[in-house]
């Protein structure tokens, strides 16, 4: 099965004859939706691999994620980075840092590769750096802060508030209720 994008996919059927499914406007090309006009097996199969996440749904389109190669769902004309479920994070996420356990928030997420980026202060690269050997040199760089706030005699400091730049594969987003 392909996504072809605008809710339209190609199914292969038992025959070995392809047939092409419009989500949207809920018709298939094969005979039994053409003759009979009833919901077929090909429509059916679209919807479960759409619920199952294993095909864009009508208003996404396929990419890979620029972190593992998975599959990541992205909408037509979405920046790069394009980055999967497990990947996926955005600017206000809660994450957990994978090497120290602790939680940071995000602040930016860019689309230049953890190689490309130096560590402020260094020469040193983001993906070069000592804790982030693990996770691979093309992962985009995510700015994250630890959220804690140094409050002195005269108040609360966020001014002092630091970026750290990650390779996004070593966060992992924290799910909230919101």
């Amino acid at each position: 099965m392909v996504a072809l994008g605008r809710g339209q996919y190609t199914v292969e059927g038992e025959s070995g004859n392809e047939y092409l499914v419009d989500v949207e406007e809920g018709r298939c090309s094969c005979p039994d939706h053409v003759i009979r006009g009833v919901r077929c097996k090909h429509m059916r199969r679209v919807a479960i691999e759409i619920t199952a996440g294993r095909v864009a749904p009508p208003s996404f389109v396929p990419s890979t994620c620029a972190s593992c190669g998975g599959f990541a769902l992205v909408q037509p004309g979405a920046s790069e980075p394009h980055l999967c479920d497990v990947h996926r994070v955005s600017v206000g996420d809660r994450a957990r840092d994978r090497e120290t356990g602790e939680v940071v928030l995000v602040v930016a997420v860019s689309p230049l590769r953890a190689d490309e980026v130096a560590v402020p202060g260094s020469e040193t690269s983001v993906a070069a750096y000592e804790t982030n050997e693990a996770y691979p040199d093309a992962d985009p760089v995510v700015g994250a802060v630890y959220p804690s706030v140094r409050v002195t005699a005269s108040g609360a400091r966020p001014d002092e508030l630091r970026v750290y730049s990650f390779p996004v594969s070593r966060l992992k987003r924290v799910e909230t209720d919101r």
